[in-house]
C-alpha cells in the first residue's frame, strides 16, 4: 500500500535534517572566531551556559524520575499501556536534548558572527543564520526520529502481540505516542520558564542599573551583568525556545495521528503528518540556500532576505503536499489538503501581522517611540496598547483557518474528519519550522555579536552591523512567537478532541453543552489560569532580576576602578544569582500545568476538565499573542531611538524605552511563550490520567 511505504520518508527526512545540521555546525566551527579577547567573552558565555544547563537539567531529571515511577504504577495498574511511561522519558529527553545542541551551537557562533560581521553584513547574516538553522534542523530532525522509533517499534511489538491489543493495531500506536508529548511538553515548559526567567531577571538588572543609572552603553563590558545576560540570551531564547518548539512539533503530529484514526482514515491519516513533516525538513533545507543579502544595513533588506528563504519553503509544501494527500487518502479527501493550506497561510498571514505590530519600519510601534518624549508612562501605556490591538487579527485568522480546515476536510458529514482537518492545518503551519525557527533562533546570535563587538571594542561599523542583525531579531523572533502560538492554538484544539476521545475509548462521554454548570465551572477557571500563570512568571522574573540590581549596585559600589576599567567586575556572581533564581523560580508555575488538570478533574469531573482546556485555550492564545507582541514592539522602539531618533542614546527617550523594554522583556521571553506550552502540556496531563480520573473522581 502506498501509504505504508511512504512512511519510511520520516526517518529519511530525520537523518536529512540531522545530517544537514550537523554539516552547518562543522562550517560553523571553522570560521574564524576573531581575537583573543572575542575568544575569552565567548567561552565566558560558554561556561556560564553549560553552567546553567547542567543545574536545570539536573534539577528537572529529579521531577522526570518521580513522574515516571508514578506513571508505571499507573501502567502496572492497567490504567496506562507501558509502554507510556518509557514515551515520556524520551520526549522529554529529546526535547532537551534539541535544546542543548542548539544552545552549544549559539554559543559557539557569536565570536564569529561578529568577526565576520568585520568583513561584511551578509557574512554576519550568514553565520548568525546558518547558527538558527542547526538549531531549526535538529529541532525537526530530533522530533521526526523519536516518532519514527515509536512508531514501528510499536508496530513491531502489537504486531507480535495481538493478545496485548484489545483494539485496533492503529489506534493503538497513535494512543501511546500521543502520550509522549506529556515528557516534551513538560520539559519545554521547565525549560521555557527557567531559561525565561534567568535571561530577563539578568537583562532587566543589567539595563536598569547600567544604561539609566550608570549612563554606560549596552553590553559595556563594566556592568557587571553583561556576561549574565549574554549568557540568558542562551538558556532562554535558544534552549528553552528549542525545547518549546520540539514539543509544538511533535504534539502537532501526534494528535493529528491519533485524530486520523478517529476518522477512520487509518495508517493513511498517520502517514500524511508525518510524512508531510519529512517534506518541510527538505523544503527547509532548501530554503536555507535563498537567505542571503546586499551591504545595506536596513531591517527592509534583512527582512526580505529572511523571507525570501521562508516563502522558497512553504510555496514548496504547498505544492508538495498536493500530491502526497491525493496518494495517501485519495481523490475523494482533497479537502484535507486545503486544512493543509489554510495551515501554512495563516502562518505566513499571522508573521506579517506579526512583522507590522512589532518592526520599527511601521506605525504601531513608531508610535511607542513618539510616547517617549513624554516619559515612560506614555511607552507602557502605548505598548499595551499596541501588544492588545494585535490580537484582533491573529485571531480572526485563526478562526477563518479552523472553520476552513473543518467544512473543507467534511466536518458537515464527519465530525471527527472535520477535527482531522483542523489537527492537520496546525502540522502544515508547522511543516516548514526547520526554517522558520532558524529566522528566530539566530537573533539571540546576533545580539550575542553586538555584546562581543562592544565588550572586544571593535569598530564602530561592526557594531553597526550586528546592530541591524539583532533590530532585525527582534522582529523575527516576535514572529517566531507568533507562529508558535498560533499553532499552538490549533494543536491544543486537537489535544482537546483527542481527549474527549480517550475518555469514550474508557467507556465514558463528555457532556460539552455550555449550560453544563460543571464545563461552566471549567472554563472559568481555565480562562483565569493563564492570568494566574503569568502573574507568578511575572513575579520570579522581578524577584530575580531585583537581586540581580542589587548585586551589580553593590559591586559599582564597593569594586573600586571598575567605571575607569582600572578594575574587573566579578562576572560569575552575577551567572551564579540568576541560575540560582531561575531554578528556584521555575518550579511553582511549571507544576501548576500538571496539578490544575488533575485535581480538577478528581474534584469536579471529567466534563469539567474540557471546559478547563477550552477556557485555557481561548484566553491563554490571546493573552500570549499580546503578551510577545508588546514586548517586541518595546524592544524595536527602544532601537529605532538608539538609531538617532528623538535624541538617541542617553536622552531622556531613550531612557523612557528603556523602562519600556525591562517592562516587555517578560512579556515576550518567560510569561508569553511559556503559555503555548501550558495549554497543551494541560491536555496532555488529561490524556495520559483521563483513566485514573474517571475511576477516581468525586463526580460519578
Amino acid at each position: 500500500m502506498i501509504s505504508i511505504d511512504l512512511l519510511i520518508l520520516a526517518p529519511v527526512g530525520s537523518i536529512l535534517a540531522l545530517g544537514f545540521a550537523f554539516y552547518l555546525a562543522l562550517s560553523i566551527l571553522k570560521m574564524d572566531e576573531g581575537t583573543e579577547k572575542m575568544k575569552e567573552i565567548a567561552q565566558a558565555v560558554r561556561v556560564g551556559a553549560r553552567a546553567y544547563l547542567k543545574r536545570q537539567y539536573l534539577g528537572v531529571s529529579m521531577f522526570f524520575v518521580i513522574v515516571f515511577f508514578i506513571l508505571l504504577a499507573m501502567a502496572l495498574k492497567n490504567y496506562l499501556v507501558i509502554f507510556v511511561p518509557f514515551a515520556f522519558l524520551t520526549g522529554g529527553i529529546f526535547s532537551g536534548l534539541s535544546g542543548f545542541i542548539g544552545m552549544s551551537i549559539a554559543t559557539q557562533s557569536s565570536n564569529r558572527t561578529a568577526q565576520a560581521a568585520s568583513k561584511s553584513l551578509n557574512s554576519g547574516l550568514r553565520v548568525a543564520f546558518s547558527s538558527g538553522a542547526v538549531m531549526g534542523l535538529t529541532v525537526v530532525g530530533l522530533g521526526l526520529l523519536d516518532l519514527s522509533i515509536w512508531y514501528y517499534f510499536l508496530n513491531w511489538y502489537y504486531s507480535c502481540h495481538p493478545i496485548a491489543l484489545g483494539t485496533d493495531k492503529i489506534a493503538a500506536i497513535t494512543s501511546t505516542m500521543l502520550c509522549f508529548g506529556m515528557g516534551a511538553s513538560s520539559m519545554a515548559l521547565f525549560a521555557r520558564v527557567g531559561g525565561g526567567i534567568f535571561t530577563k531577571a539578568a537583562d532587566v538588572g543589567a539595563d536598569l542599573v547600567g544604561k539609566i543609572e550608570a549612563g554606560i552603553p549596552e553590553d559595556d563590558p563594566r556592568n557587571p551583568a553583561v556576561i549574565a545576560d549574554n549568557v540568558g540570551d542562551n538558556v532562554g531564547d535558544v534552549a528553552g525556545m528549542g525545547a518549546d518548539l520540539y514539543e509544538s512539533y511533535v504534539g502537532s503530529i501526534v494528535a493529528t495521528s491519533a485524530l486520523g484514526v478517529a476518522a477512520g482514515l487509518g495508517v493513511a491519516g498517520v502517514t500524511v503528518p508525518m510524512v508531510m513533516a519529512a517534506v518541510g525538513v527538505i523544503a527547509s533545507i532548501i530554503g536555507t540556500f535563498f537567505v542571503k543579502s546586499g551591504e545595506q544595513a536596513s531591517q527592509k533588506v534583512l527582512l526580505a532576505a529572511l523571507r525570501k528563504g521562508v516563502f522558497t519553503s512553504s510555496l514548496l509544501v504547498a505544492i508538495i503536499s498536493y500530491f502526497l494527500v491525493r496518494a495517501t487518502l485519495g481523490v475523494g479527501h482533497l479537502g484535507v489538503y486545503w486544512s493543509v493550506l489554510a495551515g501554512l497561510i495563516a502562518g505566513v498571514l499571522i508573521g506579517l501581522c506579526t512583522e507590522y505590530y512589532t518592526s520599527s519600519g511601521f506605525k504601531p510601534t513608531r508610535s511607542i517611540a513618539d510616547a517617549s518624549l513624554t516619559g515612560p508612562a506614555t511607552v507602557i501605556i502605548g505598548g499595551i496598547a499596541v501588544g492588545m490591538m494585535s490580537t484582533a487579527i491573529p485571531v480572526i485568522i485563526v478562526c477563518v483557518a479552523i472553520l476552513i480546515s473543518f467544512y473543507l476536510s467534511g466536518g458537515a458529514a464527519n465530525f471527527n474528519s472535520g477535527l482531522y482537518g483542523i489537527a492537520i492545518s496546525a502540522v502544515g503551519m508547522l511543516s516548514t519550522l526547520g526554517i522558520t525557527l532558524a529566522t528566530d533562533a539566530y537573533g539571540p546570535v546576533a545580539d550575542n555579536a553586538g555584546g562581543n563587538a562592544e565588550m572586544a571594542k571593535l569598530p564602530p561599523e561592526v557594531r553597526k552591523r550586528t546592530d541591524a542583525l539583532d533590530a532585525l531579531g527582534n522582529t523575527t523572533a516576535a514572529t517566531g512567537k507568533g507562529f508558535a502560538i498560533g499553532s499552538a492554538a490549533l494543536t491544543a484544539l486537537a489535544l482537546i478532541a483527542a481527549y474527549k476521545n480517550q475518555v469514550m475509548f474508557f467507556g465514558k462521554d463528555i457532556n460539552s453543552n455550555m449550560m453544563n454548570p460543571t464545563v461552566l465551572a471549567g472554563l472559568f477557571l481555565g480562562g483565569m489560569l493563564p492570568f494566574l500563570f503569568c502573574s507568578m512568571t511575572m513575579r520570579a522574573v522581578g524577584r530575580a532580576a531585583g537581586k540581580i540590581v542589587v548585586e551589580v549596585r553593590r559591586q559599582f559600589k564597593e569594586i573600586a576602578g571598575i567605571m575607569t576599567g582600572a578594575a574587573k567586575p566579578d562576572y560569575a556572581r552575577c551567572v551564579t544569582i540568576a541560575t540560582a533564581a531561575a531554578q528556584k523560580e521555575m518550579i511553582a508555575p511549571s507544576l501548576l500545568a500538571i496539578a490544575v488538570p488533575i485535581g480538577v478533574g478528581l474534584l469536579i469531573g471529567i466534563d469539567a476538565v474540557a471546559g478547563l482546556l477550552m477556557g485555557a485555550t481561548v484566553t491563554g492564545f490571546v493573552l500570549a499573542v499580546m503578551m510577545a507582541n508588546s514586548g517586541g514592539a518595546w524592544d524595536n522602539a527602544k532601537k529605532f531611538v538608539e538609531e538617532g531618533h528623538h535624541g538617541g542614546k542617553g536622552s531622556s527617550a531613550h531612557q523612557a524605552t528603556v523602562v519600556g523594554d525591562t517592562v516587555g522583556d517578560p512579556f515576550k521571553d518567560t510569561s508569553g511563550p511559556s503559555l503555548n506550552i501550558l495549554i497543551k502540556l494541560m491536555s496532555m496531563v488529561s490524556i495520559v490520567f483521563a483513566s485514573f480520573i474517571i475511576k477516581n473522581t468525586l463526580i460519578k
